[in-house]
């Protein structure tokens, strides 16, 4: 057809009008050859799978014709196709004695299956003997296909076996590794799977020389201690330990080197791990800790010559960071730390600017004083308009963090500013935050009204409904702020306004109106039009409100009541039924011929009782769920205190009746006037319920307890508690020498752990319990070698200070690897006595103290024998026990020279107390009286509990 007759040709490149329909013709013939290539495919998939049917249905295959078979089904089934028939052929495939076709029996298991799949149970028993074969490949396809399907039921059935290759002497290194990751994969599905009393096997892993074993199981136990920190607590020592041997110690093999740096991975896991605790109290974990800071610090400070080295130095440096405001809140360290942070903030690197930002929020949320962070306020605020979305989410926390109340309303102003431009991502969020600081910060009554207003202007959909219910629950409690409120809402609600406000308007008008009828603009009938203007445009919820304003309008402004019960006639022929039951019950209320009953259903909402904040409640729900539990929350100090109580009930606010003063009236409440058109208005402005899940996973006791002390254990410990060096325990395995030293409150404790077996001990590991950490505070002062050859020798010195009267002494568990592991549980001879220093007295000076003490509650006595007929007792074995107790024995001072008499003090840190003895013993009926009085009440019971034991034994007693 020639260019001119007015059609024009198809292809002429002349005429663009018709490119559209080149395209449509060549989209058209594309699509027929897709679904010829469909049918090819469909027909050839068929031919195929009725030919892999027949041949499983014929029998008779080989082991190698049965792998064909099932990889061609897994192609298919890649491909989308339905291949139910072949799953049982899979699983039989799982049983094989070649690895090639087991590996192809797993792999199908873990693509057709899922773990609620009903053959699933029928692989148990075979993946059970994969996990006790020999054969290291075969454990790790056994534990791949339990960390990709293994549901409850089978996690159950084999977590045992997979623990057990885990600690097992016997598996590869490689092993371990997979197997701690399965474990991890199913408690992070199922947390009851993993055992409370693996804690101590597990923990002892992260000794393992091989780093990849330690990387691994280190990931595991940093999902463990985030649920149960006390039972997980010996994961601190050791991680610690671990960082100042790869990083200050340089014990890292080549493999695991990255860019010159060793092993970050494990090091950014065992800082993180640090900070999960509480800042250790013990000098020496301090000083490794320190040290181990110090030299990730100095390294940060050389240039270096990549990208890749950078990324690992800086991973690292942020985490140390971490650590060090986690446990150092010194005013000097955090402007060092802050200046740092703020070169990093202002970076031409994008991931340096947003951990930069990040570390800064978390110093923030500790620091004592937030002005070295202020100073570098104008950098963060342009952080707000960063290219990358994360460092605006991330500056934006920062600015929540560092906000008070010098600096609340010009950080409020300028993220109402950016408000406009932001992300729709994080639009709801900064409307949060706003909030929140509008109200804690709100020292003026009139720009707090003025900002929650624009905000929620500004906002429109973004602004969830625990704003908008917040802003109408603290007008309620404030009677400052309910005039100007009404005077500015209705403004807003006379304009083109977004729905929110229209909702606030009606609440608000509804409970207030009445104290602005008489202001200009503000008459019952101009209110009235305003929300009725509204009514159509607006959904059913907001409508319920509005009708529930209006039948308060009746009791309040009888002038438009005929305006009214129009506008009720109206919405009782609603086909909203709500709607229709609201109108149809506020129109009889209002045409009732008394108003007594309608005074009383539109009374004047009370004050709301006090509630946690819902504001507060929707901000932390975004980290609730986050596998890595962050260990503090996002906020200053004052949101820190108590990460349980995420509350701004308990933080100051310029709003004073926001939630006090609340009298809770809620049978009075207006139990028509609803929100969301069911609930009442109370309930819905009351916050989001913030209570706290307590039902936790059982925790493990702690075997360093005196619950659940080793056989045996009394031998060394009555032998040490009269001397001061000696054996404390011993078998075929471990001699634990002690040798101790008191002066005053103070006393020092070394131990000497000797390896009596011919071979090494691995993963030596001392843990400390004390009961009495009130009254005994304890301090190690250094660590066994966590491996120690045959015949060989580790010491350890832990400094014991009595600070007040103490009554149960310490244990210590000591664990190590020789096979299995070994550990043994231990009460050390730490007693009261101790701290005891002998005096001298005349009789004169003794009767007098004696009569000064009086009897009870300062005095105790006791009258006991020995623990059976066959001990003996002399003078000798008595005086000695008296002496070891650190009495100075007072000769002829009792009338009676058998009895003996003793005086000593008791050094602690609040005070000394004098303590003073009469012992009667009777050799004739082997008994004994003895009486104790000490200025302090405590004392006297202690220590007379531990002389009847001691003096019970008798000379046959273990000395």
């Amino acid at each position: 057809m020639a260019s001119g007759s007015g059609g024009g040709s198809l292809f002429s490149r002349n005429n663009s009008g018709n490119v559209p329909a080149m395209r449509g013709l060549v989209s058209f013939i594309a699509d027929l050859r897709n679904a010829r290539a469909r049918e090819l495919e469909e027909k050839r998939i068929n031919k195929e799978l009725a030919n892999i049917r027949q041949k499983f249905r014929d029998g008779g295959l080989n082991g190698y014709q049965k792998k064909k078979y099932v990889c061609k089904l897994l192609y298919i089934y890649i491909l989308g196709w339905n291949v139910d028939f072949g799953h049982l052929e899979a699983v039989n495939l799982i049983s094989a004695t070649k690895y090639s076709e087991k590996q192809i029996g797993y792999l199908a298991v873990t693509l057709f299956l899922h773990e609620e799949h009903e053959l699933l149970h029928l692989v148990v028993n075979s993946i059970r003997k994969d996990l006790l074969d020999h054969n290291e490949l075969n454990n790790c396809l056994a534990l791949h296909a339990i960390a990709n399907v293994g549901g409850k039921e089978m996690g159950e059935a084999l977590s045992a076996d997979v623990h057990r290759l885990l600690i097992s002497p016997a598996s590869k290194a490689f092993v371990k590794k997979k197997a701690a990751l399965t474990l991890l994969r199913l408690y992070r599905k199922y947390p009851n799977i993993v055992q409370n009393e693996w804690a101590e096997r597990i923990i002892s892993l992260m000794d393992d020389p091989d780093m990849g074993v330690a990387l691994s199981v280190t990931s595991l136990v940093m999902a463990l201690v985030q649920d149960n920190q006390e039972q997980y607590k010996g994961s601190y020592v050791k991680a610690a330990n671990r960082l100042k041997r790869i990083v200050v110690d340089g014990e890292c093999a080549e493999g695991y080197y990255y860019y010159k740096v060793p092993c970050p991975w494990i090091q950014v896991k065992l800082l993180k791990l640090l900070q999960y605790y509480p800042p250790p109290e013990d000098s020496h974990i301090v000083k490794l800790i320190r040290e181990t800071l110090q030299k990730i610090m100095d390294s940060a400070l050389e240039m270096p010559k990549n990208v890749q080295q950078n990324n690992a130095q800086n991973a690292v440096l942020f985490e140390a960071i971490n650590v060090i405001i986690h446990l150092d809140t010194e005013e000097a360290l955090m402007i060092q730390i802050s200046q740092r942070l703020g070169k990093f903030i202002a970076s031409r690197e994008t991931n340096v600017r947003y951990l930069g930002l990040e570390a800064m929020t978390h110093l923030a949320a500790r620091a004592e004083t937030l002005d070295p962070i202020k100073k570098h306020q104008s950098i963060i605020i342009g952080s707000l308009r960063d290219r990358d979305i994360s460092v605006r989410r991330q500056g934006l926390d920062l600015l929540y963090s560092m906000c008070d109340t010098t600096n609340a309303q010009a950080i409020v102003q300028e993220l109402l500013r950016y408000l406009q431009s932001a992300d729709y991502a994080i639009r709801e969020e900064m409307v949060l935050k706003i909030a929140i600081l509008t109200e804690k910060y709100a020292t003026d009554v009139q720009w707090y009204v003025d900002i929650s207003l624009r905000l929620i202007s500004m906002a429109g959909d973004h602004v969830s409904d625990e704003v908008w219910q917040r802003v109408t629950q603290i007008v309620t409690n404030n009677e400052e702020l309910q005039v100007y409120a009404a005077q500015n809402i209705l403004q807003y609600v006379k304009s083109d306004c977004h729905e929110t406000l229209i909702k606030i308007g009606g609440y608000l008008l509804g409970e207030f109106g009445h104290l602005i009828a008489d202001s200009k603009g503000c008459s019952p009938i101009e209110q009235f039009m305003a929300l009725n203007a509204k009514m159509r445009g607006c959904s059913s919820s907001t409508r319920a409100i509005i009708l529930s304003s209006f039948v308060k309008f009746v009791n309040l402004f009888p002038e438009i009541k005929p305006q009214l019960l129009h506008t009720f006639r109206a919405y009782s022929h609603s086909l909203d039924s709500e709607l229709q039951q609201r109108a149809c019950e506020y129109l009889a209320l209002a045409s009732m011929p008394t108003d007594d009953l309608l005074r009383t259903v539109c009374d004047e909402m009370p004050p709301f009782s006090e509630r946690t904040s819902a504001l507060l409640s929707r901000l932390h729900q975004k980290h609730a769920t986050t596998s890595d539990k962050r260990t503090w929350v996002i906020g200053g100090k004052d949101a820190n205190k108590d990460v349980k109580e995420l509350s701004l009930a308990h933080q100051p606010t310029g709003l004073k009746r926001s939630f006090t003063n609340a009298t809770s009236r809620d049978g009075a409440r207006n139990a028509t006037n609803g929100i969301n058109g069911v609930n009442s208005l109370s309930d819905d402005l009351a916050g989001l319920d913030m209570s706290i899940d307590t039902n936790k996973v059982l925790k493990a006791p702690n075997l360093a307890s005196a619950a659940h002390l080793s056989p045996d254990w009394e031998i060394g410990y009555y032998r040490l508690l009269l001397r001061s060096e000696g054996v404390l325990y011993e078998d075929a395995q471990i001699q634990i020498g002690l040798r101790t030293e008191y002066r005053g409150q103070l006393g020092c404790l070394i131990f000497y752990f000797t390896n009596r077996s011919p071979f090494p001990m691995g993963s030596f590991t001392t843990t400390l319990d004390n009961k009495s950490s009130e009254s005994l505070k304890t301090d190690i002062k250094g660590l066994p070698d966590t491996s120690i050859p045959s015949e060989g020798q580790s010491q350890q010195t832990i400094m014991f200070e009595a600070k007040n009267v103490f009554e149960d002494p310490p244990t210590i568990r000591i664990s190590y690897l020789a096979g299995a592991l070994q550990a043994l549980t231990l009460q050390l001879p730490v007693y009261l006595h101790k701290y005891m220093e002998g005096a001298e007295l005349s009789a004169e000076d003794f009767f007098k103290r004696w009569k000064q003490i009086g009897g009870a509650p300062r005095e105790a006595q006791r009258i006991f024998g020995l623990v059976n007929k066959n001990r003996t007792m002399n003078m000798d074995f008595v005086r000695r026990v008296v002496q070891g107790f650190k009495w100075g024995i007072l000769d002829g001072v009792d009338p009676n020279p058998k009895n003996l008499v003793g005086a000593t003090v008791l050094h602690t840190s609040d005070g000394k107390f004098g303590c003073l003895l009469r012992l009667e013993p009777n050799m004739d009926t082997q008994m004994f009286r003895i009486t104790i009085r000490a200025t302090d009440e405590g004392v006297p019971p202690i220590l007379i509990k531990a002389m009847e034991e001691r003096l019970a034994q008798g000379i046959e007693g273990l000395l």
